[in-house]
């Protein structure tokens, strides 16, 4: 069984429409797939209404979290699974995020278009097309204007943490962000934790406080891991009898990663089912 359980769409950072993903998971020999689009769940429904026939479809989202690491903050992402869409603290919490992702990438666009940067503000809320604005459309828009060559550069060249445009964005706190998802009934997973500079939070001892609250699991097989890196997340995982997941992070041709090059044990998706409430439950043959 083929499972990746870390996916974006159109209504965040990815190219494909939720239809598209479903159509492209499918094409992939995926027998399960995840929509966990940043910090909302928008594209549930047409993720569902276009599900081809074989497919299983797991509801989450990808949610903006912060951690703190030698006085300074450390940006996070938590994977949330199978939650209720409506449990009120979620809901608040992702308008919040979208209002935050769409100031901060304003207050971006506005250093750029200071400094020369041929794009505007316009072009961004175009690309993004309502879903909530990230760094990635802005990316898509340096493209567009020919000052890059691919998304991924716009990153190494501008957009990065480091970079002359950076904006902070004030995330949910990762413990809070584990106990909504608890709450709603869902499972949490900590997106690729040796990926983009989180090692400096992410201990084993925080990790061992974080499971005490209620975390699910580990990303422990994403591209962005070397080898030793995801053996030391398993030996943590196991250790902590922690989910162990594997997704590919497919962003469409935002990013070079295909749909099913990380995978999911069935077992760790058994658990995962098991340990959510049921409230949203996964869809596909017989669903």
């Amino acid at each position: 069984m083929l499972i990746d359980l870390h996916a974006h769409s159109t209504a965040s950072d990815g190219t494909d429409t939720p239809a598209e993903l479903m159509l492209a998971a499918a094409a992939a020999g995926l027998d399960v797939v995840a929509i966990t689009d940043h910090d909302n769940t928008m594209g549930w429904a047409p993720a569902l209404a276009a599900r081809p026939a074989g497919l299983t479809v797991i509801r989450g989202a990808e949610f903006s979290t912060t951690a703190h690491a030698d006085g300074h903050r450390v940006s996070v992402h938590l994977l949330g699974y199978l939650f209720d869409p409506e449990h009120r603290a979620i809901v608040d919490e992702q308008a919040r995020l979208r209002q935050e992702r769409l100031h901060r990438g304003m207050a971006i666009v506005e250093r750029m278009v200071a400094a020369g940067v041929p794009i505007t503000a316009d072009q961004v809320m175009e690309i993004a097309a309502g879903a909530p604005v990230g760094r990635p459309h802005i990316g898509r828009a340096l493209v567009d204007a020919g000052v890059v060559e691919s998304v991924d550069q716009a990153f190494a060249m501008h957009l990065s943490g480091r970079g002359p445009y950076y904006v902070p964005k004030a995330d949910t706190d990762l413990p809070t962000a584990i106990g909504m998802i608890v709450a709603a009934g869902g499972v949490s997973v900590i997106a690729h934790p040796r990926g983009r500079g989180e090692r400096r939070a992410l201990t084993a001892d925080y990790l061992s406080e974080l499971a005490d609250l209620g975390l699910g699991g580990l990303e422990v097989d994403h591209p962005d891991h070397d080898r030793p890196e995801r053996a030391e997340l398993r030996a943590i995982a196991d250790r902590l009898g922690l989910l162990r997941t594997g997704s590919s992070d497919y962003h469409g041709t935002n990013k070079v990663l295909r749909l099913g090059q990380e995978r999911t044990e069935p077992e760790m998706l058994e658990r995962i089912i098991a340990a959510s409430n049921g409230i949203t439950a996964p869809v596909g043959p017989g669903g």
